[in-house]
């Protein structure tokens, strides 16, 4: 695969830390990310365990598509709904998305094709939290 996707395809550990500002309850999710070519783009799938404190871990799992678009990838839920759109070449791109009544902001941060990361903060009525995700090769 040549292009903006060519260097999510493959294999990724990742850890994702997650911070309840409300409860400031702390979650960790540890597992693998793979970015299969499909249908002109990629197919993300991951999977792994999730863990808060003071709860048993359970199963977490998590799909997407990624495609390219005039030098953005655009990512899409499962089902094919829109998400958002960020440019690779820019580290520290931003992207947004509203889901009412919730607001979903994140910030990438590229070392590729070793390590990248996605900071997320979502705020809303009954959310207020922040995620960071780390995905090392």
């Amino acid at each position: 695969m040549t292009g903006p996707l060519a260097p999510f395809t493959g294999h990724w550990t990742i850890t994702r830390d997650v911070f309840d500002l409300d409860s400031n309850w702390t979650g960790r999710f540890t597992g693998q990310g793979t970015f299969t070519p499909a249908r002109g783009g990629l197919d993300y799938l991951e999977e792994g365990e999730l863990r808060f404190a003071g709860l048993p871990p359970f199963k977490a799992t998590r799909r997407y598509r990624y495609d390219a678009s005039d030098g953005l990838i655009e990512v899409r839920f499962e089902d094919g709904r829109f998400f958002h759109a960020f440019d690779p070449a820019v580290s520290g791109t931003e992207a947004h998305h509203f889901c009412d009544p919730d607001s979903y902001d994140v910030r990438y941060l590229f070392d590729l094709p070793h390590e990248w990361r996605a900071e997320w903060r979502v705020e809303g009525p009954r959310k207020d939290y922040r995620m960071v995700t780390i995905y090392r090769r």
